[in-house]
C-alpha cells in the first residue's frame, strides 16, 4: 500500500515472515492491529463503480445515423412539420428502449469476487484464540486454517497438519494440494507454492497455521480483480463493421441529400424551405430507422435458440460474434474433462489392465490389450482392488442415477475402481473391519491400515506414492507367490503412466499378528509386499471429443491453456485430438519469452501447462494481435482476466465460480465444450440472418430516396412519398418482413466453411450490386405507377397512397427472394419454408389496408381509398421484382460454376 516492493514470500523460511512483519506465534497486540489497520487499510478488494443506467440509456443514442435522424427531426420541427418530426423521434427513442433492455446487466465481475471472500477468520491475538470477521484481518496476524475453512488472507505456513487445500478457483487444477511449512524455488508456479495458502481457496483437509503476508488488493484474488478492471473490454466484430458502414451510409446520405439540394436551387429554382424539405425527406428515405432495431431482436432470437442448447448468452453481440470464432482458448479441467478422477490403467507384475467409463460413474470393463476381460479371471487384480477399498477414507453416496463423492477425488476414483469389479466398499470393512490406521501426511507421503477378518486373518494395507511405497517393499505378488521386488520393472511403469498424465499410487500389503490391535511405523519397515499401481486421470469427456472434431472441422482451432502439468495436458489432448499436442509451453517457459517470441508460437502450440492468469491473459491478447477472433472458456477466479478480454468469454455454469460468469459474454448450462460447437452453429447462422435483413432492408431506402431524386430531377414540385410516408413503411416493413428473415433456419452448410474474416466488410461487391439492382427496380415501379396515376388526373393523396401501396408489395415479393442470398426461391422450401415469413405477410397486408383506408391513418399520413383495378396493377407491377432477382441470381450462379477450377 506504501509503494515499497514485496519479498517473494514462498522462498522465505518462516522464521523470516516472522521477522519481516514483526509478529510472533502468540499474534499482535491491539495497539500493532490498529496501526496495521491505518496503514494496510482493511481486508476488501477495491471498489469500482458501473455506469448509472442514465448513462447507459444514453449511450443508446451514440450512433452516427442516429445523430442524423435527431437533426433531421429538430429541423422538421422548427419548419412546422409536427406529424414528420414526432414520427422520426419516435422511431429514435424506440430503438433507444430496445438497446437499452437487452443490453442486459452491468460488470458485476468483481462484485462476484468480492462475494468469495470469506467473511470469518479464526485468529491468535495476544495469545488468545478469537474469531474476527475477515476484513479486519492485517499483515502480521496469526490465522488457523481447519478442514471447511475459506482462507481469509494469503498466509505463508509455518504449521501443517494432513493440510490439503483445493486451489481450483486460482490454478484450475481439480485436485487439492498438500501443503508445508518448506520454502519452494522462486520460480515455483503458483500451483506448486505447497508453503502458501491463498485467499478465497477451500481447506479440504487437515489443520494449519499461517502469518498472513498480504491482505485486500495485494493477495492473489485481488491481483486478479485488479486485472479484470484493468482489461479493456473489446468490441464486437459486426459492431466494427456497423459501426463502419454506418458512418459510410452517413457520408453517402449527406453527400446525395446536400448534391439535391443544390441541383433544385441551383437548377430547377426551387424554394429554399421547400427545397430542404425534400433533402431532408430523402435523408429520412435514405436512412434505414429498422435497422438498430432488427438487429437486436434478431440477436434475441438467437440468444433463445442458444438457451435451448444449453449456452446462456449474458451480452447480446456476443451471439454473432461467436459466429467469426477462429480460435477456442479451452480450459481442460470440467470443460474438456470431467472434473472427476477416474482410475484409467492398473498394473500387477506383468500385466497392464486398461479400465473403461468416466468419472464417478460406476459403470465400465476392464480389457487387458484390446480384449475385454472379467476382474473374476485374475485374482491378483481383485487382491488390489480389495486392498485399495479398504486402505480408503473417501466414500461414495450412491443415490437414484448419481454417484456424490466425499473425501479426497483420488481415493473416490479407487472405490469406483472397485465397485467396477463388484467390490463394494462397506461389504468390505464389514468382512474385514479396521482396528488402527497410520494417516496420510506430506513428510511420509502414504496411508496404512490394520485389518482383521472374521475368519482370523490380519493384514497391514497401504497406499502412496510410488517412489516412497516401492522403496519400502522387499517383495512383489506373482500370482500365488511372492518374489522379491523388480524395482526397475516398476519404475519404468511409474513413469510410462506419468508420460501419459496419470497420477500413480502404489499399492502394498504385510500380514500381521492376530492379536495386534495397533499400527506404528515399526510395522511397516519391512516384509511389505507390492500388490501393484493405479494410474488415474482426468478423463476427457466423450462429447467433448466429437465436439473438437466438430470445430476443427467448421475450421475453428481449439486450445487447451491448464493449470494442470504438461504430461497431463498432453495425454488429454492427445485423446482429444487437437491438431498439435507433441509440445506443452509450460508458464515458466512463457515467462521467459519476449512477446515477439511467443507471437511466433501461440499461432502452432495447442497445449498450455502451469499457466497463471497473466499467461492466460497475455496468450488471448497475443491471439487477438494477430487478428484472430478468440473464444474463451473458463471456470475460476484465475480465468476472469481472460475471459473478459476474449472476444466471446465462456463460464461454466454448474462448477463455475461467479466471477467467473460475470467478466463471460456466455455461460454454459451443462458446462460441456460440446454446448460451444452448437453456439458456434447459431451464431453463425445468426450473422446469415442479419446479412439478409440487411439485403431486404437496404433496398427499400434506396428506392425510397432514388424516387425523390428522380421527382426533383424530373422537375416535380411536390415530392411522391411524405417524410411521414416514408418512415411508415420503414418501420413497418421492419418489424413484419425484415423480422421474418431473423427465424430462417441454419443453411445445411453452415460448420462446413471456414469462420468468416472479421476484417471484410458485411457487404460484399455481390450484395452492394443486389442493393442498386433491387433499389433502381423499386424506383422505376413506383415512380412509374405514380406518374401514371398523375397524368390520368389522380390527386397528389391518390398517387402518393399508390405510391407507398407498390413499394410495399415490392418489397412483400422480394421478401422471398432475400430468403437466400444466391440460392433460388422458386420452389417448395424457397416460397414455404419459412412460416414466420407468411405470418408478416398477412400482417403487412392487414397494417396496409388500415394504412390506405381507415379515416384516422388518412388523416395522419395524408392518404386516400384506392379502387380494386388499380390494385392489380400495383401487384402485377410488384411481382416483376420476385422473377428479375431470380433471373440475377441464375446468371451468378452459372458464372462462378464457370470460374471454378
Amino acid at each position: 500500500s506504501d509503494g515499497e516492493s514485496l519479498p517473494v514470500w514462498h522462498t522465505l523460511k518462516s522464521e523470516e515472515v516472522f521477522s519481516y512483519h514483526d509478529t510472533a506465534a502468540e499474534g499482535l497486540s491491539s495497539e500493532q492491529v490498529e496501526q496495521r489497520l491505518d496503514r494496510y487499510g482493511y481486508n476488501r478488494l477495491p471498489e469500482i463503480k458501473p455506469p448509472s443506467a442514465l448513462r447507459r440509456l444514453l449511450q443508446q443514442f451514440h450512433n452516427v445515423l442516429i445523430y442524423v435522424l435527431l437533426a433531421a427531426g429538430i429541423v422538421t420541427l422548427l419548419l412546422g412539420h409536427l406529424v414528420d418530426a414526432g414520427v422520426i423521434f419516435g422511431v429514435v427513442v424506440v430503438n433507444a428502449v430496445i438497446g437499452f433492455i437487452q443490453e442486459g446487466k452491468a460488470e458485476n465481475a468483481l462484485r462476484a469476487i468480492k462475494r468469495m471472500l470469506s467473511p470469518q477468520a479464526m485468529v491468535i491475538r495476544s495469545g488468545h484464540r478469537t474469531t474476527i470477521a475477515a476484513d479486519q484481518l492485517v499483515p502480521g496476524d496469526i490465522v488457523k486454517l481447519q478442514s471447511g475453512d475459506k482462507v481469509p488472507a494469503d498466509l505463508r505456513l509455518f504449521q501443517s497438519k494432513n493440510l490439503q487445500i483445493q486451489e481450483a478457483v486460482l490454478t484450475g487444477e481439480s485436485v487439492a494440494v498438500e501443503k508445508s511449512q518448506t520454502p519452494v524455488s522462486n520460480d515455483a508456479v503458483l500451483g506448486d507454492r505447497t508453503c502458501m495458502a491463498y485467499s478465497g481457496t477451500l481447506v479440504t483437509y487437515g489443520q494449519g497455521t499461517g502469518i498472513v503476508v498480504v491482505t485486500g488488493g495485494l493477495t492473489e484474488i485481488g491481483r486478479i480483480s485488479t486485472l479484470v478492471a484493468g482489461v479493456e473490454k473489446i468490441t464486437t466484430p459486426m459492431l466494427r463493421q456497423m459501426d463502419h458502414f454506418g458512418r459510410l451510409l452517413t457520408l453517402v446520405i449527406l453527400f446525395f441529400a446536400g448534391l439535391t439540394f443544390l441541383f433544385g436551387i441551383g437548377i430547377r429554382d426551387y424554394a429554399a424551405v421547400e427545397m430542404f424539405t425534400a433533402a431532408v425527406g430523402l435523408a429520412v428515405a435514405a436512412i434505414p430507422e429498422g435497422l438498430p432495431a432488427i438487429m437486436t431482436i434478431t440477436l434475441a432470437i438467437g440468444v433463445q435458440r442458444m438457451a435451448r442448447r444449453n449456452a446462456i448468452i449474458r451480452r447480446l453481440p456476443a451471439v454473432e460474434t461467436l459466429g467469426a470464432v477462429e480460435i477456442i482458448c479451452s480450459d481442460k479441467t470440467g470443460t474438456l474433462t470431467c472434473n472427476e478422477m477416474t482410475v484409467r490403467t492398473i498394473i500387477i507384475p506383468g500385466r497392464r489392465f486398461q479400465v473403461g467409463g468416466e468419472g464417478y460413474d460406476l459403470h465400465g470393463s476392464f480389457s487387458l490389450g484390446d480384449t475385454e476381460t472379467s476382474p473374476d479371471d485374475h485374482p491378483q487384480l481383485l487382491n488390489l482392488l480389495q486392498a485399495a477399498t479398504l486402505c480408503n477414507d473417501a466414500s461414495l453416496e450412491i443415490g437414484e442415477g448419481s454417484f456424490t463423492l466425499h473425501g479426497n477425488p483420488m481415493e473416490g476414483a479407487l472405490l469406483v475402481a472397485g465397485y467396477k469389479a463388484g467390490i463394494q466398499h462397506e461389504e468390505e470393512l464389514k468382512l474385514c473391519p479396521r482396528t488402527d490406521l497410520i494417516p496420510f501426511e506430506s513428510q511420509h507421503r502414504f496411508m496404512a491400515t490394520l485389518h482383521h477378518s472374521h475368519s482370523g486373518g490380519t493384514w497391514i494395507f497401504l497406499k502412496g506414492a510410488p517412489e516412497q511405497v516401492i522403496g519400502m517393499c522387499d517383495l512383489q505378488r506373482d500370482g500365488e507367490n511372492s518374489n522379491a521386488i523388480d524395482a526397475g520393472y516398476w519404475e519404468s511403469e511409474v513413469e510410462r503412466m506419468a508420460a501419459e498424465g496419470q497420477r500413480v499410487l502404489a499399492v502394498a500389503v504385510k500380514p500381521a499378528q492376530s492379536h495386534q490391535s495397533e499400527l506404528d511405523f515399526s510395522d511397516i519397515d519391512n516384509e511389505l509386499t507390492l500388490l501393484g499401481l493405479f494410474g488415474l486421470i482426468d478423463p476427457p469427456r466423450q462429447e467433448a471429443i466429437s465436439a473438437v472434431a466438430r470445430c476443427q472441422a467448421a475450421g475453428i482451432r481449439v486450445k487447451m491453456i491448464t493449470g494442470d502439468h504438461a504430461a497431463t495436458a498432453k495425454a488429454i489432448a492427445r485423446q482429444l485430438n487437437l491438431k498439435n499436442c507433441s509440445h506443452a509451453l509450460t508458464g515458466g517457459e512463457i515467462e521467459l519469452q519476449s512477446d515477439d517470441q511467443l507471437r511466433q508460437q501461440v499461432r502452432e502450440v495447442d497445449v498450455y501447462a502451469r499457466v497463471s492468469p497473466e499467461h492466460k491473459l497475455r496468450l488471448v491478447e497475443l491471439l487477438q494481435s494477430e487478428g484472430a477472433i478468440i473464444a474463451m472458456t473458463g471456470d475460476g477466479v484465475n480465468d476472469a482476466p481472460a475471459l473478459k478480454r476474449a472476444d466471446v468469454g465462456i463460464a461454466m455454469g454448474q462448477s463455475g465460480t461467479e466471477a467467473a460468469k460475470e467478466a463471460s459474454e456466455m455461460v454454459l448450462a451443462d458446462d460441456n465444450f460440446a454446448s460451444i460447437s452448437h453456439a458456434v452453429e447459431e451464431g453463425r447462422t445468426v450473422y446469415d440472418n442479419l446479412r439478409k435483413s440487411i439485403l431486404f432492408i437496404l433496398p427499400t431506402n434506396g428506392g425510397e430516396a432514388l424516387v425523390i431524386i428522380a421527382a426533383i430531377i424530373i422537375g416535380f414540385h411536390q415530392l411522391p412519398l411524405t417524410p411521414a410516408q416514408i418512415l411508415w413503411v420503414n418501420m413497418i416493413t421492419a418489424v413484419t418482413l425484415a423480422l421474418a428473415l431473423a427465424f430462417e433456419p441454419a443453411e445445411s452448410n453452415v460448420m462446413q466453411r471456414p469462420p468468416r474474416d472479421p476484417a471484410e466488410s458485411i457487404l460484399s461487391v455481390m450484395l452492394i450490386w443486389r442493393i442498386v439492382f433491387v433499389s433502381v427496380i423499386l424506383m422505376i415501379g413506383t415512380f412509374g405507377l405514380f406518374l401514371w396515376d398523375i397524368n390520368r388526373g389522380g390527386s397528389i393523396e391518390h398517387a402518393r397512397t399508390i405510391a407507398v401501396n407498390t413499394l410495399v408489395m415490392f418489397e412483400i415479393f422480394y421478401l422471398f427472394n432475400s430468403r437466400y442470398i444466391t440460392a433460388p426461391v422458386l420452389n417448395r422450401t424457397g416460397l414455404f419454408g419459412n412460416r414466420y415469413a407468411l405470418v408478416a405477410i398477412g400482417l403487412l397486408i392487414l397494417f396496409q389496408l388500415a394504412f390506405t383506408y381507415l379515416s384516422p391513418m388518412q388523416r395522419l399520413f395524408g392518404t386516400t381509398d384506392i379502387a380494386l383495378s388499380t390494385w392489380i396493377v400495383l401487384v402485377a407491377t410488384a411481382s416483376s421484382v420476385l422473377f428479375l432477382v431470380e433471373a440475377e441470381k441464375w446468371l451468378f450462379r452459372k458464372r462462378e460454376s464457370q470460374n471454378k477450377p
